[in-house]
């Protein structure tokens, strides 16, 4: 028989099994299985809505049709596995996504572009909404979600348009199907639009011809947020170096240090115009940020600590063809600022500029 592990043994083992799912579902491979899609039913009343609809079921994420505080729009919320007190059993909450995609009429839309057109030739737009005024609204009705629009078929209309011209001025006017009347608005009517939106809100536009379209970019969003905490934590959790002729291989540091070295040396391969041998020569005198900054303290004098590394030397190559040079005051003193600056906004490149010469010579003098 097996002795039973203690209480706060397998409160602890559940614990940890709850966090691993917790990981497991931020991960590329399974964040989409936990994402649901509210879809409001007003994008369903469109003829081919069925099919729309048909196209995110098809997907790995979950769809349920129910009313939203922004018509014919969709927004996503995720399943969130959490430890239960004690760690005896896991919870299951669902959280809501800050994005909301929102399906703009092209009449609608046309009309907003038109508003603010004559609005910026003076006209007197009081009571009529434009692009700006809409998505703020949005923002106002979402709870703070960053809003994104889409509007089917704005190609087509300027096809029709140029076609229409082109009649006009010919003369030909032929017997055509009564249509529903649409203001006039230009390509460059458009793009002042946008501009102005984009300054003013943030917020993008996109632009789809047909259904299809429009079910494919909505399976892209829906990946683009399923994925986007994995992505984030990766950029916080991890720095990526990289040296030269070994790609984008991570360096594995163990629990006896080993592979901190070569850390080291990647860190300082991150300044521009420095090669592995530089990098190399700088942790054969101080094979540790640490020991560096312990000299740094050392030092009488500014200057001191900007040429700290001027002199070390630097070797190139092997046998005949072999060459030394310095390391410079100029990589000198980019160290020196990274390792010691407590600006934030502080540009390396623009110190750079006073010693390029003297480093390019690679004589190391002043």
């Amino acid at each position: 028989w097996r002795q039973r592990p203690p209480a706060g043994k397998e409160n602890t083992g559940a614990t940890r099994r709850a966090l691993a799912q917790s990981v497991k579902a931020l991960k590329p491979n399974h964040c989409l299985s936990h994402m649901l899609l509210s879809i409001d039913p007003g994008l369903l009343e469109e003829d081919v809505g069925g099919e729309t609809l048909s196209a995110l079921q098809a997907t790995q994420s979950s769809c349920v049709v129910e009313e939203q505080a922004v018509g014919r729009s969709v927004t996503w919320r995720r399943r969130r596995v959490q430890p239960g007190a004690g760690g005896e059993h896991t919870s299951e909450d669902w959280v809501e996504e800050p994005h909301v995609l929102v399906h703009v009429p092209l009449e609608g839309f046309l009309s907003m572009v038109h508003t603010y057109s004559q609005e910026v030739r003076g006209a007197d737009t009081e009571g009529q909404v434009t692009l700006q005024s809409f998505s703020q609204s949005i923002l106002d009705r979402s709870a703070g979600r960053i809003p994104a629009l889409v509007v089917m078929g704005l190609e087509q209309y300027f096809r029709t348009q140029r076609k229409r011209l082109v009649t006009e001025q010919g003369g030909d006017r032929p017997m055509r199907r009564k249509q529903k009347s649409r203001v006039r608005v230009s390509r460059v009517d458009v793009e002042v639009a946008l501009v102005h939106l984009q300054l003013t809100t943030g917020v993008q536009v996109q632009f789809l011809e047909t259904w299809k379209e429009f079910a494919d970019h909505i399976n892209r969003f829906t990946k683009a947020v399923a994925e986007t905490p994995f992505k984030r934590g990766r950029e916080k959790a991890d720095i990526s170096f990289y040296m030269e002729n070994q790609g984008s291989r991570e360096v594995k540091v163990d629990r006896s240090g080993k592979g901190l070295l070569q850390v080291w040396s990647r860190q300082i391969q991150q300044f521009n115009r420095v090669s592995a041998d530089m990098a190399n020569a700088i942790i054969s005198v101080y094979p540790s940020p640490w020991l560096l900054n312990q000299a740094y303290q050392e030092c009488s004098s500014e200057r001191e600590r900007q040429r700290l590394l001027a002199a070390i030397p630097v070797r190139r190559g092997e046998g005949v063809t072999s060459s030394t040079r310095k390391i410079g005051p100029q990589l000198s003193k980019r160290v020196y600022l990274q390792m010691t600056s407590t600006d934030p906004n502080l540009s390396l490149e623009i110190h750079d500029s006073l010693h390029v010469e003297t480093c390019d010579r690679g004589d190391g003098g002043p």
